[in-house]
């Protein structure tokens, strides 16, 4: 029964308080992420509501309990492809015929029908 505790009951207790914590520190300006994985900047803290801004303009209200992490600055977004991958996806997705034209290949199919009937 100890070990279970130290192993398992202990170490979630911690990361449960450390979560109430973050959510009782937001403030107005903060970048967070919901626990959905949507990102908006705090405007408001109004009790157990937060108000976001997810878009210029666009506000919603989330319950503080939804705010999965604070984001900081520097911080990279791991769902964002960066600079160099998106480049290089193009480079292999776009091809250019002997005629100079560029398209995928399902976008080129020289002319043909490729409907059944």
């Amino acid at each position: 029964m100890v070990v279970f505790y130290f192993l398992l009951i202990r170490p979630q207790r911690k990361r449960q308080q450390e979560a109430a914590q973050m959510q009782n520190s937001l403030t107005p300006g903060a970048r967070v992420m919901t626990t959905t994985g949507l990102f908006g900047t705090v405007v408001a803290v109004e009790n157990e509501d937060v108000v976001l801004e997810v878009a210029p303009g666009i506000e919603t209200r989330w319950v503080k309990a939804a705010i999965g992490r604070v984001v900081t600055p520097g911080e990279p977004v791991a769902d964002e492809p960066q600079a160099d991958d998106v480049s290089d996806a193009v480079k292999t997705d776009v091809e250019t015929d002997k005629d100079g034209t560029t398209g995928t290949a399902s976008e080129r199919n020289d002319g043909q029908d490729t409907t059944k009937s």
